[in-house]
């Protein structure tokens, strides 16, 4: 028999401490946030982007702590400056853009790390890049909220050309679309999504957030609105199960966040029923039966 009241022991025991509340619904609109994007990042094909863009902003944050700044400020610039330096440098030399992502993203990522070590602070290089969700302040709440907000504001003005910019860039030329101005929209609410869920998953776990759930909606579905609402319904649970289960067990909440949603993305990749390794493999079995 399973125990009913063990299970909600279970939930109810970290819902006792303000702190853990608040990490849980923080995180949960963070899981959000990120599955929105996720989905035309996913079909965009910009995975690597969104691992360029998390770790430009890292300098971001120490400036913005040295200068008394907010540090969603000094990320968002770094991480937007990035991309256009991405941009740039792609249309001025033959290099393609993998290469060009990596020499940027690297080269940001290390003028971090020497800020870190150079500028006296009370910044933690391991809450930078793991998050550090249950000691948010209210101040940090605030940013993410508003990053979080603006980001969803853009994707619903413009989810229709950033949908057609993401599927068919030269389709969307052709009618007209300016597509450099999606270009840089999707990369500009990639930096705010990234500089939401920097306190909840920090710049490498964020990475997971951005393509994860999307990819998870991919397998599931061939209809964008419901690849969206999967997409969302399993970073937000991640998120939720992740921040229990980092409570239960005494493990890092964005590492046990990510980890959850990379099970489920396990599990859709083997049983999906369209696009599902198993399905696959019948498939294959049905071809050589039916030669």
């Amino acid at each position: 028999m399973i125990d009913l009241l063990a299970i909600w022991n279970w939930l109810v025991e970290p819902l006792q401490y303000g702190f853990l509340r608040q990490a849980i619904w923080v995180s949960a609109f963070v899981g959000l946030i990120c599955a929105v994007l996720s989905c035309y990042i996913t079909l965009k094909g910009w995975s690597l982007m969104g691992d360029a863009i998390s770790h430009a902003v890292v300098p971001g944050v120490v400036v913005a702590y040295a200068l008394g700044i907010p540090f969603a400020i000094g990320a968002f610039t770094f991480g937007f400056g990035a991309t256009v330096a991405i941009g740039y440098i792609k249309s001025q030399t033959r290099l393609k853009e993998d290469a060009v992502i990596g020499i940027v993203f690297t080269g940001f990522f290390a003028f971090g790390l020497v800020l870190v070590t150079k500028i006296p602070s009370n910044i933690d290089l391991f809450h930078i890049l793991f998050g550090n969700v249950l000691g948010i302040s209210t101040q940090d709440i605030i940013q993410t909220l508003i990053a979080g907000f603006i980001t969803l504001m853009v994707v619903l003005l413009r989810r229709k050309d950033l949908l057609l910019f993401c599927f068919d860039p030269n389709h969307a030329k052709a009618i007209g679309l300016n597509t450099q101005v999606m270009y840089y929209t999707l990369l500009s609410t990639m930096a705010l999504t990234i500089v939401a869920a920097l306190q909840t998953a920090g710049i490498i776990l964020v990475i997971s957030m951005l393509v994860t759930p999307g990819s998870i909606g991919y397998l599931l579905s061939d209809r964008f609105d419901r690849m969206l609402g999967i997409a969302i319904f399993s970073s937000v649970l991640s998120c939720v199960m992740g921040t229990y289960l980092s409570y239960h067990l005494d493990v890092s909440t964005g590492g046990s966040i990510v980890v959850f949603l990379t099970l489920l993305f396990i599990l859709t990749m083997i049983f999906a029923p369209k696009y599902g390794i198993l399905r696959q493999q019948l498939r294959q079995n049905e071809i050589i039966v039916d030669r």
